[in-house]
């Protein structure tokens, strides 16, 4: 079985990992498998894939699978008592293969008190325990961690290799494969949902449209509003499929309609946790749609220099309007522009207020 067909553009990564995992399944001693790595790579160029087909691997089996763990986190960070819950979960030894193995998605987002918590698991690991941490970047890791990891460092994939995948994987035909290659600029994921979903492409529309709108401070109010709102309808949108199963399954687990009187002792608190939980992603997936929507802006601006130096552009579509944006904008203040949109993506990061953060933004757009 190859558990790496979904790596898309990352063959010196697929090479690494197969001989890595060939070696750990040998029972032999070798330097090419270590107990702790760290996969980065740019958003969509599939580190979390490369992670979880690594630990397939190592079990030599599809997932799920017993001895295997993957931490997802929908919230804003992880917390030190998710940490030491899923310590406790893998403390034992593997039960099925030679190895256990914890891949960890958002290693980035962990609070300082939780990686302190990791790093005594990673200093000190099981015999057989392999820890697989995701993060954008190294420098998003705890400096001590990433000096006890081995790094895999993911690239992101040519638009011809999104655009053949997405033709051979998902059956999509090839000039909508070529447009969604194009527009998400490798990302693997988002080029998947643009191809295959017609509202996301509106929504995309909708966002490109904007900075003809930014010719005053209404104008740049109007657009701030309207990007919030669609960041919020695909909240409540995701959140109206997960929340009320969720929060019934949690209910039930605890008695509920067991015994016709209703939930046990500490149910109703445990309810109010997951409530907590369920705001939480929420409200990442809010800053998450806001930040893919700034990273859509911004190709506009990129564009408008593309067109002066002769460039192919990201949005074909809108080439009429993006030469004439930049007929009458100086490049320079075209640069200044995607400065901002990145200055705000990173206010973003930092849990700044989302509706504020895209007023301030668009009125400097605007400006």
């Amino acid at each position: 079985m190859n558990y790496f067909d979904d790596l898309i553009g990352q063959s010196h990564v697929v090479e690494r990992l197969n001989s890595a995992g060939k070696a750990a399944n040998s029972g032999e001693e070798s330097q090419e498998m270590t107990h702790a790595w760290i996969f980065t790579g740019p958003p969509g160029s599939g580190r979390s894939s490369a992670a979880v087909a690594f630990a397939a691997a190592l079990v030599s089996s599809a997932l799920p699978h017993p001895d295997v763990e993957v931490m997802k986190n929908e919230g804003l960070s992880i917390k030190v008592d998710e940490v030491r819950e899923l310590l406790a979960r893998v403390s034992w030894a593997p039960s099925v293969a030679q190895w256990r193995v914890v891949v960890m998605e958002d290693a980035d987002r962990l609070t300082e008190s939780a990686a302190n918590a990791l790093l005594k698991a990673i200093e000190e690991p099981g015999v057989r325990t392999v820890w697989l941490l995701c993060a954008p970047t190294l420098h998003d890791i705890l400096p001590t961690i990433r000096s006890r990891c081995r790094h895999i460092q993911l690239r992101t994939p040519s638009n011809r290799e999104v655009a053949e995948y997405l033709e051979t994987k998902n059956g999509v035909a090839p000039k909508m494969a070529q447009f969604a290659a194009r527009v998400s600029q490798g990302h693997i994921g988002r080029a998947r949902h643009i191809a295959m979903d017609e509202a996301i492409r509106n929504r995309r529309n909708t966002i490109l449209n904007l900075p003809m709108q930014l010719t005053n401070i209404a104008g740049a109010y109007s657009a701030a509003a309207t990007l919030v709102d669609l960041a919020n309808e695909e909240a409540d949108a995701i959140s109206e499929k997960l929340d009320e199963k969720e929060q019934e399954e949690l209910a039930q687990a605890w008695g509920k309609g067991a015994t016709g009187r209703g939930i046990a002792s500490g149910g109703a608190k445990a309810l109010k946790e997951l409530e907590k939980e369920q705001k939480s992603r929420s409200t990442r997936i809010v800053r998450d749609t806001l930040d893919n929507a700034l990273l859509d802006l911004a190709t506009f601006y990129r564009d408008a220099l593309f067109v002066l130096e002769g460039q192919e552009l990201i949005n074909q579509d809108l080439e009429k309007e993006i030469k004439q944006y930049a007929q009458n904008t100086a490049p320079e203040k075209t640069v200044k522009k995607l400065g901002v949109i990145m200055s705000a993506r990173d206010d973003l990061s930092r849990n700044s207020a989302p509706l504020l953060t895209m007023e301030a933004l668009m009125c400097q757009l605007a400006s």
